[in-house]
């Protein structure tokens, strides 16, 4: 059982998780589509329109789903699952050159990316 601090917590976290995947991912996503397409297919994504449209659709809608407390341990999940796959396809720095400033920021983001994973696990449950 939470005490008032430890509900408070839970809630913020969920929130600021849910702002996270809503705001600079989805709502970003849709205002730079271009660009985002772009960094995808330079990425070597395939089916870029289709993945970025599904990825915009999640993280919009499990992003918004947390914030507001709907269904946060299914949402929580698969944005968990997407954050795997989008951290494995772009952010693969161990397809680049040692000691290169993009593996370094690669690295950082897939790490960063690992950590929020282990949020929204436990946010699922």
């Amino acid at each position: 059982m939470l005490d008032t601090f430890g509900k408070i917590n839970v809630t913020a976290g969920r929130v600021l998780l849910g702002l996270y995947f809503f705001l600079p991912g989805g709502v970003s996503k849709v205002l730079g589509y271009e660009g985002t397409a772009d960094y995808m297919a330079a990425n070597g994504m395939i089916f870029v329109p289709f993945f970025l449209i599904l990825t915009i659709i999640i993280q919009l809608g499990c992003g918004g789903a947390m914030i507001v407390g709907f269904k946060t341990k299914a949402a929580a999940f698969l944005l968990a699952g997407l954050t795997l796959v989008i951290n494995l396809v772009i952010h693969d720095f161990w397809t680049l050159p040692a000691g290169e400033l993009q593996t370094a920021h690669e690295t950082q983001n897939f790490v960063k990316n690992l950590g929020i994973v282990a949020g929204l696990l436990v946010a699922a449950g």
